[in-house]
């Protein structure tokens, strides 16, 4: 589980600091979705008993 307290950027820092751009946005959502997708075959790998290997795409 993530730590919800772990950023210590104060309120100003954050409140003033520029939005994300959509470019940088898809990539963020596609880096995120990668690790998901490689969690979830690792999960099915397991359960199936079968060795895992990330690089199967």
């Amino acid at each position: 589980m993530r730590n919800n307290y772990a950023n210590t950027a104060q309120l100003k820092e954050l409140m003033t600091a520029p939005p994300m751009t959509a470019a940088r946005h898809a990539e963020v959502m596609r880096q995120r979705n990668a690790r998901r997708r490689m969690l979830e075959e690792a999960r099915e790998a397991k359960k199936a008993d079968e060795p895992f290997d990330g690089d199967k795409r």
